[in-house]
């Protein structure tokens, strides 16, 4: 994984075929983090995080963000919570900056998985809720 630093925050994180060059304390820790989350004995997240977007943008990512490990929402859920269109939280989740760490895969469609942004697409949020362990529906 990729992960990006903008001052005192992560700004962005992707799936890269290399990590990162640069080391500081905060992408050291972020690092260790995503390596304790991927080895079973990480939950939840506590790093700083910015998320560069629109007011729209970072209120779907909070909203995001609260599910907690193993659990789910379907976008209509989360639509409903901050007042706009299911679609339009379909596509806050497309343009969260942070996934992993902003949970983005654990947002469903009202009848499926839905789309995912991050790499191998839904392969990918398949093997994250089956990690977790919020996939019996899909074993």
């Amino acid at each position: 994984m990729q992960i990006v630093q903008k001052d005192d925050a992560i700004v962005r994180v992707e799936w890269a075929e290399y990590g990162n060059s640069e080391t500081t304390p905060l992408l050291k820790e972020a690092q260790a983090q995503i390596d304790a989350y991927f080895a079973g004995t990480l939950r939840v997240f506590d790093l700083p995080l910015s998320v560069r977007g629109s007011d729209f943008q970072k209120k779907v990512c909070d909203a995001i963000y609260a599910i907690p490990f193993g659990e789910t929402r379907r976008y209509g859920d989360l639509a409903k919570d901050i007042g706009v269109s299911a679609q339009a939280v379909g596509g806050g989740c497309g343009g969260n900056p942070i996934p992993l760490i902003i949970p983005c895969h654990r947002v469903l469609a009202a009848t499926g998985l839905g789309g995912f942004s991050g790499s191998h697409g839904v392969e990918t949020k398949v093997a994250l809720l089956r990690h977790e362990g919020a996939a019996s529906l899909l074993i």
